[in-house]
């Protein structure tokens, strides 16, 4: 490889990593923006004629309470992971190429499952229907939804589970090297395993999956901005070889 073609390939390496760092720090704001409104608001109505009325009644914030905008921020987690990925020099740990797959996998079927938008156009049917018979076949229908959705649908806790399991590794990586500082580590690997357990006791014990999701969320808004102002530090100066 000649100094040219490894100066491009360093250049774009810098790039992602700074893109990542970007996106850690917008996940940041989110999650804040997420707990203001699940406290402000409320969470997810848990029945499809309470989501049809909310909708009906302030369909963006209704939008918002369902979790909309989660649908289109989870992606950034993707870039987040690909700049740590990168500034851990990845390809040279197995462990790394494992957590990048679980993340990108993870990703994926966790956001093929939301439901405000199919809700939404349920919602509009339901406010048209004119019998008895038509409303309960939507109800029906968005009970079916809800089961199948971000919370309680197979393969998003699939994905949530292969997201959190690659999180996990890579705060472990983060203990092996110094590119990050053990801080970081320690914080990831706390957070990331409650939110781990976390959906282990949401399916049997789910008041306390709840306590330790509001623990691992406290922690998130620590593990973000390390990650984020690491890795654009990273972009900014150190030459990267993966």
């Amino acid at each position: 490889m000649n100094e040219t073609t490894s100066e491009s390939k360093d250049s774009v390496y810098k790039t992602l990593c700074k893109v990542g760092g970007s996106a850690s720090l917008l996940f940041l704001i989110y999650s804040m923006i997420t707990m203001v409104i699940l406290t402000v608001f409320g969470v997810q109505p848990n029945t499809a004629i309470e989501c049809f009325t909310m909708l009906q009644t302030n369909h963006i914030l209704g939008l918002l309470r369902m979790d909309l905008l989660t649908a289109f921020v989870m992606p950034l987690y993707l870039l987040i992971f690909l700049g740590i990925f990168i500034a851990l020099k990845g390809s040279d740990s197995a462990y790394s190429i494992i957590a990048i797959i679980c993340v990108f996998v993870g990703v994926t079927l966790f956001i093929a499952t939301p439901s405000a938008l199919a809700m939404m156009n349920l919602r509009d049917q339901y406010a048209m229907a004119t019998t008895e018979i038509e409303k309960n076949q939507l109800i029906a229908a968005g009970e079916a939804i809800l089961s199948a959705d971000m919370f309680h649908g197979t393969g998003a806790i699939i994905g949530r589970f292969l997201i959190q399991v690659g999180a996990l590794i890579f705060s472990i990586e983060m203990l092996r090297g110094k590119t990050f500082n053990k801080f970081t580590g320690y914080v990831g690997i706390i957070a990331h395993g409650l939110d781990l357990v976390h959906l282990i006791f949401m399916l049997i014990m789910p008041a306390a999956g709840n306590i330790l999701m509001a623990i691992a969320g406290t922690l998130y808004l620590l593990w973000f901005p390390f990650v984020g102002v690491r890795l654009i530090q990273i972009g900014k100066k150190v030459t990267i070889s993966i």
